[in-house]
């Protein structure tokens, strides 16, 4: 795994995500009203829907389209019947959302 640092958490209101290429990878990432990160794939595996424009609650993702459900710290569905790919993700001491990605 190799650490990447994609952008200040303020880049990212809470509750809301945003949409990031990086290393040729399409990630969503997400910022928790209680502060945390989640980093995900960008697509829905259902019909490609842009998972960062979600309805995000807790650790809950609902996908804009079709209302399927995830839990943002593991990808497992919680509405749907197929998972989605997580990466770890972290804030660093200066406030900067770091993922980690599969070398």
């Amino acid at each position: 795994m190799s650490e990447v640092t994609i952008a200040p958490l303020s880049a990212i209101p809470p509750g809301e995500g945003r949409n990031f290429e990086i290393a040729g990878r399409r990630l969503a990432v997400f910022h928790t009203r209680c502060g945390n990160v989640y980093a995900t794939q960008a697509e829905c595996p259902h019909k490609q829907g842009p998972l960062a424009d979600g309805l995000v609650g807790g650790c809950v993702l609902i996908c804009p389209l079709h209302s399927w459900k995830f839990d943002l710290a593991n990808g497992q569905p919680l509405l749907g019947d197929c998972r989605i790919e997580t990466y770890p993700a972290r804030l660093n001491d200066r406030q900067q959302i770091v993922v980690s990605l599969p070398s």
